[in-house]
């Protein structure tokens, strides 16, 4: 039986897949509904040790936490689960999604006062069309499609639950993982390791082949 994840299109990040070209970066900018603005995000994983590279995009979350901060209601959630970007009309730039977005997604542009962030480029998605990284990303990386043709042309699993801590976050937007989880991705280490504040650098950490003493 085919079920309505198969049908509908779906959004994946496949992190492992990225070659840092930026193109993503640069076609971004040119979506009809981001006035010239690039919203997605092209982190180096360890620019010491790799040139590694990783794409952000807004997760689309279910329960979209930057919706419930804003004293404006002015970031609507469309049907389908897409969190659109803020209305200008309402939007006050008081960046309270800025700071409660668990991915760090939504940035405050000074020049428009106003919040933005990714919106699946709505003039795009909403009649069929992929978003504009996902069209030119030349590795995949950023893919858009159903599920049936994901499992059908890719490797890997789907995920789109997360744990920050004590909050657990389902998306919209689906990351690639090269084995099945069986729950959650622990994005913050559990309660019983040592916070990062206490050791930043990781200067008490034992290196592999030294001796502690």
């Amino acid at each position: 039986m085919t079920s309505a994840l198969d049908e509908r299109a779906i959004f994946v990040i496949d992190q492992s897949r990225c070659i840092g070209c930026e193109a993503c970066v640069q076609a971004c900018g040119e979506c009809g509904t981001h006035r010239g603005t690039s919203l997605v995000q092209l982190d180096f994983v360890d620019r010491g040790a790799t040139v590694q590279t990783a794409p952000q995009v807004c997760m689309h979350c279910t329960d979209a936490t930057c919706a419930e901060v804003c004293p404006a209601e002015a970031i609507k959630i469309r049907e389908d689960g897409i969190v659109q970007s803020s209305l200008k009309p309402r939007c006050i730039g008081c960046s309270n999604c800025v700071l409660a977005c668990p991915f760090g997604v939504p940035k405050y542009v000074a020049e428009f006062d106003q919040m933005m962030k990714c919106d699946m480029c709505y003039d795009r998605s909403s009649v069929g069309l992929a978003p504009m990284c996902a069209s030119v990303c030349p590795s995949d990386a950023l893919w858009y499609g159903t599920q049936a043709e994901f499992e059908a042309t890719r490797s890997g699993f789907l995920e789109n639950r997360y744990r920050f801590g004590a909050q657990a976050i389902t998306t919209a937007v689906f990351t690639v993982s090269a084995t099945p989880l069986g729950g959650p991705i622990e994005v913050i280490a559990e309660a019983s390791a040592a916070p990062w504040q206490d050791d930043p650098f990781a200067l008490n950490d034992p290196i592999e082949g030294t001796s502690t003493l």
